[in-house]
């Protein structure tokens, strides 16, 4: 066989099998969170109810600044990431018993929602909106 050809399926089979494996870490990490938890629902149920929840809280002027808030988010994740920043969101105006979702709300649960590694970029994308989050620096430590 010529070696030219042998290199070429070696790069195939390392290319195909690094695909795999990343694909299949991002399902492993969605399974892990359709696991139910100790009192039965997974993480992807508690989502769904805070957002069903919390459905007639939502103002246009709230919806419109999640949309604003996601922005940043490559357009392959940003559903997934609008639902689980919205149901932080949902949460946290359910515990305190808001009448409706407010910017301030909005604020809290998208730092709550994201990540801490992705605080720093979270932060410079504040600062460019103009968007003031000084009373929840607690949170971004």
């Amino acid at each position: 066989m010529n070696s030219g050809f042998m290199w070429f399926i070696f790069f195939w089979v390392f290319l195909l099998v690094g695909l795999m494996g990343i694909g299949g870490y991002f399902m492993f990490r969605k399974f892990l969170k359709a696991l139910p938890m100790a009192d039965g629902k997974s993480k992807l149920d508690w989502q769904n109810h805070y957002v069903e929840s919390s459905r007639h809280l939502w103002t246009g002027e709230a919806k419109e600044f999640l949309e604003e808030l996601v922005s940043p988010v490559p357009k392959a994740f940003r559903d997934i990431a609008r639902h689980s920043i919205a149901a932080k969101i949902a949460q946290i105006a359910l515990e305190k018993q808001a009448p409706e979702i407010t910017r301030e709300l909005c604020i809290e649960g998208y730092i709550l929602a994201t990540p801490k590694r992705d605080h720093k970029s979270l932060i410079r994308f504040l600062q460019k909106q103009n968007i003031d989050y000084s009373r929840y620096e607690h949170l971004l430590r």
